[in-house]
Formats: C-alpha cells, structure tokens, sequence
C-alpha cells in the first residue's frame, strides 16, 4: 500500500503544478479544471459500480461449493473484527477532534472571561471539562468496541 501512495506522489505533484499553469489563465482555466474534475468524477463513479457488481474473480467456482462456504464462514469472522476496530478508531478520533475544537472555543472564552473577572474561574474551567468529557465519553466507546472484536 505505501508502494501505492509512493508512486503517485509525482502524479500529484504534477496535477499540482497543472493547476497552477491553469488557474494563471484567468477565469477560462477555472472552468477547464472543473471540467477535468467532472471527467474524473465520472469516471471514479463509472468504476466504482464496476468494482460493486463484479462478481468474485471465479475463485469460489473453481474452490466447489464447498471451499466457498468454508471461506465465506472464515472470512465473515475477519470482516466483523474489522469493522469493530474500524468503528472503535472512528469513535476515538471523531470524539478527540470534536473536544479538541470544543476545548479551543471553550478555553478561549473562559481566559477572555477570567480576565476581565478573576471570581469565574471555577464556573469556567467546569465548561472546559466538560468539554473534555466529550474525548473520554468516545474512548469508553471506543474501548467497548474493541471488547466486542
């Protein structure tokens, strides 16, 4: 996979530098990225309905009906655990982002407010914590998740 991401990096830093000789051209160049993004997108749906309805690559009808229930039971088993720890990671980091931009908003106006009055500390680092609680409310998610994989 990082072979991937390795070998398209010229790919991108080429689309990068396209766009830039384009967009130099005024408002035309807007139009004739967004027609190549158009194409693309086209395209990516165009394959992704491909990849959907492509039935098994005749690795089951060669194995007999046998060795393909065989792989569906073991593989069923595999995609479940996935997607447990999947969930658990989206829980964890969805939660962490969330009170992070909460904490910043939060923390911000409770130092603005315990400037101007010194006595509201108290009342404002409770709203900081609960803040905080939203991180450790998708960690104990995220902990039950990976229990359950």
């Amino acid at each position: 996979m990082t072979s991937a991401w390795v070998a398209g990096l010229p790919l991108i830093a080429g689309a990068v530098v396209l766009a830039r000789v384009v967009t130099r051209r005024g408002p035309s160049g807007i139009y004739i990225l967004a027609g190549i993004g158009a194409v693309l997108m086209i395209g990516a749906v165009v394959l992704l309905v491909a990849a959907l309805t492509a039935g098994p690559a005749g690795a089951a009808v060669a194995a007999g009906a046998a060795g393909a229930v065989k792989s569906a039971a073991a593989g069923s088993g595999t995609s479940s655990n996935t997607a447990a720890l999947l969930g658990a990671a989206i829980a964890v980091a969805g939660s962490t982002i969330g009170a992070g931009i909460a904490v910043a908003y939060a923390g911000a106006a409770a130092l603005a407010a315990m400037s101007e009055r010194p006595e509201v500390f108290g009342r404002a680092m409770v709203i900081v914590g609960l803040a905080e609680g939203i991180a450790i409310y998708g960690l104990i998610i995220g902990i039950l998740l990976i229990g359950k994989a």
